[in-house]
């Protein structure tokens, strides 16, 4: 069997390697894209979007509750299998239709994930493949825990299409994944206990902004383990033991279900790297300024698997395509320069946050002023009965522009866009505070922020 060969093979199929793929094929060049999942990427099919479908219906519910007696009579129960059967209309139609648009745009798919011979050859499906350029999209994957046990982990992909809520879950680790299922779990009628190695959850957030988010998680019955080292997992008949060292004592905690939510790591283990010149390190593929191998110029990396810098999100994933697409086109003309990234973690209520954190700020040596307060008294959480409101700011004193701005809110998620635009366009805070939002909503809150 002869070998073919490609302008373009993308591995993953993803946001960012879908966007590579379709950008090439359509100025003409030959493309194939691999996947050894189904087609449609980690967001589309076991991610951000399920996930925040999930989140909806608690949002409904936390509502309900802090309004009860102030209008509304009882608080609605939780159909979990209904949750799931509607989550399920999102997510079902995402593989086949991804591939239809992939046939659609003439790319080759494969469906199998392909493993280096060389710099510029990989083996797929038993077939030889030599392309001019190779593009490595395949994200992350769960961390696996070296830990005695460790087989009777699930992971975020089971959470998500679980049949039946059970009655109690332990989560290890309190990043984005761990503390946003907890919430969906508690607030679905779960006991919730989240086992997390540090002090804290979201160690990379500003900690007066999450220790807002901690007794808020509290409050929704949420139990947390801090400054505890998980060292086995045990199966008993029902249920699960959980040990975990802390203050050098050994301890455990019993739970129908155990996930582990300590973490990602780049998926790169099945494609044999080494074979084909491709360096990578702990975040990922290594990569220069025009998200290029460092070792193998034919080879390019976007997502989360790229070791870029960036945060691994699904628009720093599509804007890491779109160099990636321009470079491959058109040469390396264009380099990585990223505006400011907001962040949200999908708790009740949300946590949100862009650039630069007080100690961040100190570091970097700027002059700068911080404006912290909780504010559960401002009209919009008053209205609501949200007793959760508070924000950090901090503003560059020379150029009155903001450095970082942190939100914990029910919609902060949106506020904080705006936050990326006063960023971006670089307006200083009077310049802000002069233009005229609509009121009362939650946008018009951040004129009193800075």
């Amino acid at each position: 069997m002869g070998i073919e060969k490609f302008d373009v093979f993308v591995i993953g199929t993803g946001t960012a390697g879908k966007s590579v793929a379709y950008d090439c094929a359509a100025q003409g060049m030959r493309v194939a894209i691999a996947d050894n999942r189904v087609f449609g990427g980690t967001c589309a099919n076991r991610g951000c979007d399920p996930k925040k479908v999930m989140v909806g219906i608690t949002e409904v519910l936390h509502l309900a509750h802090n309004l009860k007696g102030k209008g509304i009579a009882s608080v609605p129960s939780i159909n979990w299998e209904d949750l799931q059967s509607f989550k399920s209309t999102f997510t079902d139609a995402v593989p086949a239709a991804t591939e239809k648009q992939l046939k659609k745009a003439g790319i080759k798919m494969y469906h199998q994930s392909p493993k280096f011979i060389d710099e510029q050859t990989l083996s797929v499906e038993g077939k030889t493949i030599k392309a001019t350029k190779i593009v490595i999209a395949t994200g992350n994957k769960a961390l696996e825990l070296k830990i005695p046990g460790r087989e009777h982990l699930l992971v975020s992909d089971d959470f998500l299409s679980l049949a039946k809520l059970p009655k109690s879950i332990v989560f290890i680790g309190a990043g984005y994944i761990g503390m946003e299922f907890a919430h969906i779990a508690a607030r679905c009628g779960a006991k919730v206990t989240v086992v997390e190695f540090t002090s804290q959850p979201l160690g990379l957030f500003e900690k007066q902004i999450v220790d807002h988010l901690t007794k808020a998680s509290e409050a929704a019955g949420i139990d947390f383990i801090f400054n505890a080292e998980v060292t086995e997992v045990e199966k008993l008949q029902k249920n699960y033991r959980v040990f975990f060292q802390k203050n050098n004592k050994k301890e455990s905690i019993t739970a129908r279900m155990v996930f582990n939510t300590a973490g990602r790591v780049p998926s790169i283990d099945e494609l044999e790297l080494e074979k084909g010149n491709v360096a990578f390190e702990k975040n990922g593929i290594s990569v220069n300024e025009y998200l290029q191998s460092t070792t193998n110029p034919s080879v390019y990396a976007c997502g989360d698997v790229s070791a870029s810098g960036s945060l691994p999100l699904t628009p720093t994933s599509s804007q890491e395509a779109r160099i990636v697409s321009l470079n491959i086109r058109n040469g390396n003309k264009t380099i990585m320069d990223f505006p400011p990234v907001p962040s949200v973690v999908f708790t009740i209520p949300q946590l949100a946050t862009i650039g630069l954190t007080e100690a961040e700020a100190k570091e970097k040596g700027y002059e700068y002023v911080v404006e912290y307060k909780s504010v559960p008294n401002w009209y919009n959480a008053k209205r609501i009965q949200e007793n959760t409101y508070a924000y950090k700011t901090i503003v560059d004193t020379k150029r009155n522009i903001i450095l970082g701005a942190h939100i914990i809110a029910p919609h902060a998620g949106e506020m904080i866009n705006l936050f990326v635009l006063a960023m971006c366009g670089k307006l200083k805070t009077e310049d802000l505070k002069a233009m005229i939002f609509a009121y009362p909503t939650w946008g018009n809150d951040i004129k009193g922020m800075v």
